[in-house]
């Protein structure tokens, strides 16, 4: 019996309390605008070389939900965390949108994203198709066409991890542990899909604590994003030194 089916045949029996629970979170849950400002900027813009060129691509953390701009959000927070470990400017965009998942963004968002060339693209995705109940196929597909379309621009590809939703907050308790159990079942075939393709599947690195979150307690806060930044940052820079 496949991992999935496992969730759901524990799922299942729990559908009468776990459905009002969903249903009564969506209702009363603090909603969070994304960032102000304009989606893309330069980090270490006094700083010598040619610049890379950086791409996010994904979901409600992409677009900075938690923080007030985009400076502060994880595009710009990773931009600046490559620029001073490569000592050299990043040009840095975000693609992202608010409640997408990866299906929808491989129709909405990876033509924005292509519009333009990236050295290095991140793809930011999980945790509203863990909570969309997203086939794990489907899931899997949307990731693999984004990859292989930036990949054939000559751009480097990496996926961030599905963040653990057993550690959200604004869950409660029931849901957490049926979406985090959910969750790392996508992540496990995320890392399977990264090894296949050959690009990089980069852990997250994040205190579930509440000054790493916003006050939504679903989102992270400037502090998270920093934080979640500077992991990546340490799992991208081996690939950005070894040549293309």
């Amino acid at each position: 019996m496949s991992r999935h089916a496992l969730w759901w045949l524990a799922t299942v029996p729990l559908l009468p309390l776990a459905l009002p629970l969903a249903l009564h979170t969506r209702r009363t849950a603090l909603r969070l605008p994304i960032a102000q400002g304009e989606p893309a900027g330069i980090a270490g813009a006094g700083l010598p070389g040619e610049p890379l060129r950086l791409l996010l691509i994904g979901e409600s953390t992409v677009a900075g939900v938690g923080v007030t701009t985009f400076d502060q959000s994880l595009a710009g927070c990773l931009a600046e965390a490559l620029a001073e470990r490569l000592q050299r400017p990043v040009c840095w965009r975000a693609c992202g949108e608010n409640g997408i998942t990866a299906a929808q963004a491989q129709e909405r968002l990876l033509p924005l994203g292509l519009g333009e060339p990236a050295d290095l693209a991140l793809l930011v995705f999980g945790v509203n198709d863990t909570t969309h109940l997203t086939p794990s196929s489907r899931w899997l597909q949307a990731l693999a066409a984004m990859s292989e379309a930036l990949e054939g621009q000559g751009c480097r590809v990496a996926f961030s991890a599905v963040p653990p939703l057993q550690h959200f907050s604004a869950l409660p308790w029931l849901l957490r542990q049926l979406m985090g159990w959910r969750a790392s079942l996508l992540d496990r075939e995320l890392r399977a899909l990264a090894q296949r393709l050959g690009v990089l599947h980069c852990a997250l690195d994040l205190p579930f604590e509440p000054a790493y979150l916003a006050e939504d307690g679903y989102h992270p806060s400037g502090q998270g994003y920093r934080c979640w930044a500077e992991g990546l940052a340490e799992r991208l820079i081996p690939s950005l030194r070894r040549p293309a």
